[in-house]
């Protein structure tokens, strides 16, 4: 983490400020908070009180989360609470002002609203990770529907295997005039490319995946979203939420190496008819038994079978023609693949059972989702 100095008064510090507005920035901020106990200090949430205003933060040295809010502040001064504790707390309090106060030389802070009162025990500022100094970064604004919705066509193909941690990251790379971001969690694979209107610095990182879901989540509704970089951190502003996520080293996979050059099958099916059928289907897809795809002169039929559970199967039209083809797929990526893929109609782009397909929205080459088959059996 970066260099941010942390006020820490030894005298008394009382805050007073709105219970809905400290909830709502503690919800924001409490995403930060480490679920790993092994570092009690993670656990928890640094309230910083200085000139009129209440900084919250939370870290779990991946991600930071920082919000603040006006507040009545006499004594300025910092103090790490227990988060999970204090956003429950928070939430229940009975009067509309609440008010937080710690005492010269104790280790606990006191909360009140209304007839309430409850201590808290404390951990110090000090043992606090030092958080990066957004405010004076240099930042630019970057478009915001662009970035929430490339985030939002690849973010589920980044792999949750901590094991290669490089994928459980997602590419990203500003480039003049475009955005490009990709994912694989090497079943499949997603690239967006974006077209971006401004100037935002050229950049080629990979961001955990888990850091863009949460800068999705925090920017709906937001008018705009600001980036900064540092070192080895890029930080994300968003109407005063500051996110801060370190890159993710090592090499990302040469992604355009396994995009095929050319298929022998290019088949269009209404998007949403045969999105609805997968669901269907997939419900007897378990115990992570194939989908199986049947592509027939004139016709795709969709069936899962699943020992000791049962089996379905559904038709619809295809302009398919040539010798049938029949391919399976994890039920659950093939559906997040249709469901990326925006438009009426979806490419479904095949060579062979047992080379990828690629799905593609019909008419546009800015986004593709390449899944590799299952082999069948029988």
């Amino acid at each position: 983490m970066l260099d941010a100095e942390t006020v820490v008064s030894s005298g008394t510090m009382k805050i007073t400020c709105s219970r809905e507005e400290l909830t709502q920035k503690l919800a924001v901020v409490s995403r930060g908070v480490s679920t790993r106990t092994a570092v009690q200090i993670l656990g928890g949430i640094l309230l910083n009180a200085e000139g009129g205003r209440l900084t919250l933060a939370a870290t779990d040295m991946e991600l930071s989360l920082r919000a603040s809010l006006e507040a009545r502040v006499e004594g300025e001064g910092a103090v790490v609470v227990p988060g999970r504790l204090l956003v429950e707390l928070a939430r229940l309090l009975p009067d509309a002002e609440v008010s937080i106060e710690q005492r010269a030389d104790e280790g606990i802070i006191h909360v009140a609203s209304g007839a309430f009162e409850s201590r808290l025990n404390t951990y110090t500022a000090e043992d606090f990770p030092r958080l990066p100094d957004a405010e004076g970064l240099e930042r630019h604004a970057v478009d915001r529907d662009a970035l929430l919705e490339t985030i939002g066509r690849v973010g589920r193909s980044a792999s949750r295997d901590e094991s290669r941690p490089v994928l459980t990251g997602i590419l990203v790379r500003f480039e003049p005039g475009k955005l490009v971001m990709a994912a694989t969690d090497s079943y499949r694979l997603s690239v967006k490319e974006t077209a971006l209107e401004g100037t935002v610095p050229e950049l080629e990182a990979i961001v955990p995946a888990r850091a863009l879901a949460e800068l999705a989540r925090i920017g709906q509704g937001a008018e705009q979203i600001e980036l900064g970089l540092h070192e080895n951190q890029v930080v994300f502003g968003v109407d005063g939420v500051w996110l801060t996520t370190r890159r993710i080293d090592g090499q990302f996979p040469n992604y355009r190496q396994l995009i095929p050059e050319s298929f022998e099958h290019e088949v269009a099916l209404p998007r949403d008819e045969v999105l609805d059928v997968v669901r269907r289907i997939a419900v007897m897809a378990q115990r992570n038994s194939p989908l199986r795809l049947r592509f027939a002169e004139g016709e795709l039929t969709v069936s899962a079978r699943t020992q000791d559970v049962g089996e379905a199967q559904e038709s619809i039209p295809a302009s398919f023609s040539g010798e049938p083809l029949e391919i399976g797929f994890n039920a659950e990526f093939l559906r997040d693949g249709i469901e990326s893929v925006t438009g009426e109609t979806v490419r479904f782009r095949l060579i062979s059972p047992l080379r990828p397909c690629v799905l593609q929205a019909e008419g546009s080459d800015d986004f593709l989702y390449l899944i590799m088959p299952i082999r069948l059996a029988g």
